[in-house]
């Protein structure tokens, strides 16, 4: 497997190694070794969930404020999206900037997103199934998030936003207050 550092600090893609033969393939998907050595911390990942999304659908930008902040390590099993991270860390020198990248079962990589991230991801393909691992339990008083269509991020989604679907939550999210 190969990490592949970003312009945001602590944001990584990771190309998996995948072994195929006549029964199919393998793929290591997660080292918990490697990961904690190229961003310097620990990762301690306490839950999976998956999702299956349509054509279209649009989760997110979904993020957990602090104490309940959150690290991801996002991959597509079946289909295709744009998976989409915002960094909210005042700190940083990205900070207010978006990672855009397309996640595909067929191009065997992950993205690891750290604490201090907005995310979401839209739906490319007519049916996806993404899986996360999170370092972080959900809290319901700590859940927070920023629409999809903030004027000052201004995220270039790849279709027109009139086409996307998203939960009622998720269309009620406020521009970030930057």
């Amino acid at each position: 497997m190969k990490l592949i550092k970003t312009q945001f600090k602590d944001l990584i893609i990771i190309r998996h190694n995948v072994f195929k033969d006549h029964r199919g393939y393998f793929k290591e998907k997660f080292k918990k070794e490697n990961l904690e050595k190229i961003i310097n911390d620990k990762i301690e990942f306490c839950q999976e969930n998956s999702v299956k999304s349509d054509l279209h659908v649009l989760r997110g930008l979904h993020f957990q404020n602090e104490p309940f902040a959150q690290s991801k390590l996002v991959s597509v099993q079946v289909g295709k999206i744009l998976d989409v991270a915002v960094d909210i860390r005042k700190d940083s020198e990205t900070y207010g900037k978006y990672f855009s990248y397309i996640l595909s079962s067929e191009i065997h990589e992950s993205v690891f997103i750290p604490k201090g991230f907005a995310h979401g991801y839209l739906t490319l393909s007519r049916t996806a199934v993404v899986n996360y691992l999170v370092d972080n339990y959900y809290n319901k008083s700590e859940e927070d998030g920023i629409s999809f269509e903030d004027e000052f991020l201004n995220i270039n989604w790849g279709i027109k936003t009139s086409k996307i679907i998203c939960s009622k939550k998720d269309k009620e999210l406020k521009p970030y207050r930057w």
